[in-house]
């Protein structure tokens, strides 16, 4: 069987597993962005608790995803659990290092007159400072969803959902006539996952970016 003939034959379970793939990766992003925000708005103003948020999620982003999957898997046990969790750690770095450095580098002039005029600190945060680190802030998003979607495909060790299915059963049958299919239909159906997530990124920073900050 070629391997479009698989596709033909398959199509059915590989949509679902795509779509559970993307299902995975985009909850654990808005989990992950909401917490990598909230880090870096409470981390941002001191350089030493910066630093340390950045050097604690760095190291988590060290610890291999089959290790932290297997260490997951007695506490929450196989399936979503461990999938969840482990997606989410891993996809705070790039956030958090990027929303720090964005609300780092909000002009202080811009803060200075927000706060002459009678903001609030939480207006200004809102208003001002958050809608200008906006850009790098979505830049971290877009590099944590292509980090995710690739580590994601680990979960099918754990029995998460996802196309990881798909090539753990063609490595585990490996030299059988549908091996290589299987691990070639996964894969790619990651990469056409991640570049269709980054198509969509690209449109959101097109729609929620001003073109003067763009400029």
């Amino acid at each position: 069987m070629n391997f479009w003939d698989y596709l033909g034959s398959r199509h059915e379970q590989l949509l679902m597993d795509a779509f559970q793939h993307a299902s995975a990766v985009f909850q654990c992003m808005v989990v992950a962005t909401v917490l990598g925000v909230l880090i870096g708005i409470v981390t941002y103003r001191s350089e030493w608790a910066g630093n340390l948020a950045t050097l604690t999620t760095s190291t988590l982003l060290t610890i291999p995803s089959l290790a932290l999957i297997g260490l997951l898997i007695p506490i929450v046990g196989l399936g979503v659990p461990p999938t969840v969790i482990a997606l989410t750690l891993y996809g705070l770095l790039p956030i958090v290092r990027n929303a720090i450095v964005g609300l780092r580098g909000v002009d202080p002039a811009l803060v200075d007159a927000a706060k002459g005029i009678g903001m609030s600190r939480t207006a200004r945060l809102f208003k001002v400072e958050l809608p200008l680190a906006w850009p790098p802030i979505l830049t971290g998003i877009r590099v944590s969803t292509q980090m995710l979607m690739g580590i994601a495909a680990i979960a099918a060790y754990a029995s998460g959902p996802g196309l990881g299915n798909e090539i753990f059963r063609g490595i585990g049958s490996l030299g059988s006539k549908n091996a290589l299919n299987q691990v070639l239909a996964g894969t790619l159906g990651i990469v056409v996952l991640a570049l269709l997530f980054d198509a969509a990124y690209v449109l959101i920073g097109r729609l929620t970016i001003s073109r003067g900050i763009r400029v």
